[in-house]
């Protein structure tokens, strides 16, 4: 029987590859108080609307030759990564204001998608546009250029679409705002 807890084991990723993207700021950024939503001439809306549109490549390594053969057959694919942009400090938050929107009262980390986390691994589902050799071409990937890639599944809305699926009525209100 193990005596160590799930909690204090150590774990070691591997990344598989990595993102190439015109994105190079984060649209949130994690500091030890919290987030920041990324401030900028553009409104939030407008910046969100040019990241939906954005074709990314990622990038897999070599060494992982055949490891992309029957992707293309998807149209979409969740993108495992890890933002490499994350201070330490960004890691050890436990509660955030959402989006960084100080009118919306502090939630647990596990209640957001914040990249401030524990374990800063973030997931997108995105449609594949195209694959050639060990580059997929990807639309609407928010990670930054540089963003290791940890995993990549094909996405299935026999496993990810539950039913009967509830939204907290604050995230619902902030996605609105968003998307328009």
């Amino acid at each position: 029987m193990a005596t160590e807890t799930s909690t204090t084991r150590e774990m070691c990723l591997t990344s598989v590859g990595v993102v190439r993207s015109s994105l190079t700021n984060p649209e949130l950024k994690a500091r030890k108080d919290g987030i920041e939503l990324k401030k900028g001439d553009e409104d939030v809306r407008a910046r969100v609307k040019k990241i939906s549109e954005l074709v990314s490549e990622i990038v897999i390594d070599d060494r992982f030759d055949g490891i992309l053969e029957g992707i293309e057959e998807f149209s979409h694919i969740l993108v495992l990564y890890w933002p490499h942009l994350v201070p330490d400090e960004g890691r050890s938050v436990l509660q955030v204001h959402p989006m960084g929107r100080k009118d919306v009262p502090l939630k647990g980390v596990f209640s957001t998608c914040s990249p401030a986390r524990p374990n800063p691994v973030l997931v997108t589902a995105v449609p594949l546009v195209s694959r050639e050799g060990n580059v997929l071409k990807v639309q609407g990937l928010e990670a930054v250029d540089g963003s290791p890639i940890i995993d990549i599944k094909p996405y299935m809305t026999h496993y990810y679409r539950p039913e009967g699926v509830e939204m907290a009525g604050w995230m619902c209100r902030l996605l609105e705002e968003v998307d328009g």
